[in-house]
């Protein structure tokens, strides 16, 4: 579903605002990124962190599947989560983040971790042209036995083990990215054919039954931190 589609998201959100410090939003990771690259940091950005924290609590979830990147989010959500149930009453499931460690930091093309604002990506549907265009444009670090940013990119879609071989012979790097194409559009051509196969009509009503769902269970649990807050004459 749409998060714009349940208000009751940003409702929480501000409540939440209520009981987080300043403090702790002056540690988050983006954040401290914006201001120490002297950047002017805009409150949405200082916020955001606690409109996280709403997406999960919202929904007593137990369990957040992230990587390494948005660990802190999730320990957010669980701060935010045990200072509003010690002021009101035990309202919220204290979330924990699952982090596979095969996947905790995936990397991008250049060597740092794959970030769209990095540029560094190879999207989850692209054709084999654009895989190819993003896998020859990997940066060809040489200064070990092998070329680790196309090894590490690789371990993500073939066993370390099948790969040591390969790998073991130095030199044809060009081979060993053009098996990196072959593997990666071996593992996303069926993902990219099912996407094709979906309407925007299939996509319209997904969202909409999902937003359904979802206003649903968001509205019962506002009616509850509503109560608590004293925001309701009930």
């Amino acid at each position: 579903f749409k998060q714009s589609d349940v208000s009751e998201h940003t409702e929480l959100a501000w409540i939440l605002n209520c009981v987080t410090p300043v403090a702790m939003l002056e540690l988050a990771h983006a954040y401290k990124d914006t201001a120490g690259k002297g950047k002017e940091a805009s409150a949405g950005l200082f916020i955001y962190p606690v409109l996280m924290a709403a997406d999960i609590l919202l929904y007593d979830t137990a369990v957040v599947p992230v990587g390494e990147d948005q660990r802190q989010h999730v320990e957010y959500a669980r701060d935010i989560a045990t200072k509003f149930n010690t002021a009101f009453g035990e309202v919220f499931a204290k979330p924990e983040p699952k982090i596979l460690k095969s996947v905790a930091v995936v990397p991008g093309t250049d060597g740092r971790k794959m970030s769209k604002s990095y540029k560094n990506t190879i999207p989850l549907f692209a054709s084999k042209d654009e895989i190819t265009k993003a896998v020859m444009g990997i940066v060809t670090d040489s200064s070990g036995e092998r070329p680790e940013n196309v090894f590490a990119i690789h371990t993500l879609f073939r066993d370390e083990k099948e790969l040591a071989k390969p790998y073991g012979e130095r030199g044809n790097y060009k081979a060993l990215k053009e098996m990196l194409i072959e593997d990666i559009d071996g593992t996303l051509a069926p993902m990219r054919k099912r996407r094709d196969s979906i309407s925007d009509a299939d996509v319209k009503r997904v969202l909409a039954e999902g937003g359904e769902r979802a206003r649903d269970r968001a509205s019962k649990k506002m009616t509850v931190v509503r109560r608590l807050v004293g925001a309701t004459l009930e």
